[in-house]
């Protein structure tokens, strides 16, 4: 399973970072932008996207590994 994506806040928008990474892998406009870029990476990887709001906390998540208990829903 590689590296959960963290859509975060940034001074210029929003942006993609994997897990325990201190750069950014994408920066972006918006939210949505941020989503979009991110979850083909998490595809890729097997991971899961981490949604932050605008302070930096975690408001919601997606899965795209290998989840044992896999949600119903697919919001993004």
């Amino acid at each position: 399973m590689g590296k959960n994506q963290h859509v975060v806040p940034t001074s210029n928008g929003w942006g993609v970072r994997g897990a325990g990474n201190s750069r950014l892998t994408r920066e972006c406009k918006t939210q949505a932008a941020a989503i979009k870029a991110a979850v083909p990476i998490a595809k890729n990887q097997k991971s899961e996207v981490v949604i932050h709001n605008q302070h930096g906390q975690i408001r919601d998540s997606d899965s795209y590994g290998n989840d044992p208990c896999p949600p119903k829903d697919q919001k993004h």
